[in-house]
């Protein structure tokens, strides 16, 4: 293998590893103020919360959440050609999509939010006042997105990284000082928990503000450099503004398809949830409740491993898509199948703890609430995480050859089935909420099915290597149950606080999983010194005598 490939491979690893060690601190971050947070909400306001979000997460993929992930793809094409003229433009048509777009559909959850609540969710009273504040933010992501996809196409995701962080630092503190100070000032209102609920939304329209003022500000410093390229530029192929705008909205369109699809899935679920539930007589705070433990426990939990592996899979598509328009399908396989064990390493281990700890878990981080059923949910579907995982990753591989249908099409047919199988069972059992849960992993397996069925047709020379991949974490991860469940008691037999024992039994589940993971030759050297500070963490595997 050639120098330059063997180059090609391991900064596509370090810049999927820049922006996963990014989003999974921006995920640890998000859980750690949900904890109080959640706690100043109470189950109500939670619930709240999490339609209010559901709603505003909707119009931010039709509006503006895929122009990233498709300016990078096209950038990353128009790179690989050196039409740096070209890059230019699509940027600035980018720019002005975002601006229209990210304008009219802020106004439009602004003056819609009343209808909303009366039309589609009365059961979720006091919705309309998160959503007001919400609406800000979808003008303010839109041009966010447009800068962060730029630099993305140029395989660079520092400015990403960097700016998702700070993002969530100012999201984190006005979120849960705003929720305080909001549910104080309205302490006598019947939507008191919806005031609360606004104040968890007005952090996330502050954090997209801070990180737009960051990426601009590494924008004008990195313009010169862009304009110097464009005036050196000697390719006489320039596109117009109307055909870049026309690549734009062919390029977004599926991903808005594919995206609207997997996340209408939260929407309809509450509905369903909220309207059977009450058909059968549960009244509508139990369902906010039962709602909120759902959306603040269980599925806030499984989205800090779910949300390395969009990480991986938005980093994987600029370097896919170069592999392909240059006709190198060696590197774009070994981006696909180096993204899948990726996740593979960090997505079982994650679901197999939350089914061996999920209820010391749940408890030690919102001891105040329901953290029983919480943790009973945790434990019933966190193998979900996996599917995820696996989906997310096999939809950008389709993106990045030009199959972005698919993934549409695939989340629309696990779509209908999810739905039929939450309806039957809310309808004919008793297992309530869990009915969400079972769609919840239900819906990822059947896209990552089609999506794999799928990449096999149209890539024949792909073959996903199963022992290092699957087999190896999940002996490592089965092990690592196994040392949680005996640390954990162990120690609580001479410790009398859950979150000591619980911290306890994590730090030597981390260390025994990563032990068996390289006992069980799950990575290889090459492999590990692929990866952030990987010569660090190679050198202390060969003091442990792990590694050679």
């Amino acid at each position: 293998m050639s120098a330059n490939k063997e180059q090609k491979r391991a900064d596509y690893i370090k810049q999927g590893g820049i922006l996963a060690i990014a989003s999974l601190v921006v995920r640890i971050i998000g859980m750690v103020y949900r904890i109080p947070m959640s706690n100043i909400l109470g189950e109500e306001g939670n619930g709240i919360y999490a339609v209010a979000f559901e709603i505003y997460d909707l119009i931010l993929i039709i509006s503006s959440y895929s122009i990233p992930l498709a300016l990078s793809k096209i950038i990353s094409a128009l790179q690989a050609k050196k039409q740096h003229r070209n890059t230019g433009n699509a940027f600035r048509v980018a720019l002005a999509f975002g601006l229209i777009s990210g304008g009219f559909f802020g106004g439009l959850l602004f003056a819609g939010a009343g209808w909303i609540e009366k039309h589609i969710y009365p059961e979720y009273g006091g919705v309309q006042i998160p959503l007001r504040v919400l609406a800000p933010t979808i003008f303010i992501v839109a041009v966010l997105g447009v800068f962060r996809g730029f630099f993305q196409g140029k395989k660079t995701m520092i400015p990403t990284a960097f700016s998702q962080v700070v993002e969530q630092v100012i999201n984190a503190v006005v979120s849960v000082a705003a929720s305080y100070l909001f549910m104080k000032w309205n302490v006598e209102s019947i939507h008191r928990a919806a005031w609360g609920a606004a104040g968890g939304t007005l952090g996330t329209c502050l954090g997209a503000a801070s990180a737009l003022l960051i990426v601009l500000f590494v924008y004008w410093i990195y313009r010169p450099v862009q304009e110097r390229l464009e005036r050196k530029d000697r390719n006489r192929k320039t596109y117009s503004s109307k055909y870049l705008f026309g690549l734009l909205i062919i390029t977004i369109l599926p991903i808005v398809l594919s995206q609207t699809v997997y996340n209408i899935s939260g929407l309809i679920d509450f509905k369903i949830f909220g309207a059977l539930s009450g058909a059968a007589g549960m009244d509508n705070i139990v369902i906010k409740s039962m709602v909120g433990v759902y959306s603040s426990k269980y599925r806030v939990l499984c989205s800090v491993p779910i949300a390395i592996s969009t990480a991986m899979a938005s980093s994987m598509i600029p370097s896919a898509v170069a592999a392909y328009t240059e006709g190198d399908q060696e590197q774009w396989c070994y981006n696909v199948s180096a993204g899948v064990k990726v996740n593979m390493i960090i997505a079982i281990p994650c679901a197999v703890a939350f089914i061996f700890l999920g209820g010391p878990i749940v408890k030690m981080l919102f001891a105040s609430s329901n953290y029983v059923l919480g943790g009973h949910m945790l434990t019933a579907g966190s193998v979900a995480i996996v599917f995820y995982a696996l989906s997310n990753i096999t939809g950008g591989a389709l993106q990045s050859i030009d199959k972005m249908r698919y993934p549409v099409i695939h989340s629309a047919i696990s779509l209908a089935i999810h739905v039929g199988i939450v309806v039957l069972l809310l309808k004919f059992t008793d297992m309530g909420i869990y009915a969400l849960i079972v769609g919840n992993i239900v819906f990822p397996m059947i896209v990552f099915g089609l999506n794999y069925l799928a990449i096999q047709r149209f890539v024949p020379g792909y073959t996903q290597e199963v022992t290092k991949t699957f087999l190896a974490p999940l002996a490592a991860s089965l092990w690592m149950g196994v040392v949680l469940v005996l640390i954990y008691c162990g120690a609580g037999l001479v410790i009398s606080s859950n979150t000591v024992c619980t911290l306890i039994a994590i730090a030597f589940g981390i260390a025994s999983y990563f032990v068996m993971l390289l006992l069980l030759k799950g990575m290889t050297k090459q492999e590990l010194f692929d990866l952030p500070m990987g010569r660090r963490l190679y050198l202390l595997a060969c003091k442990m005598h792990l590694m050679k």
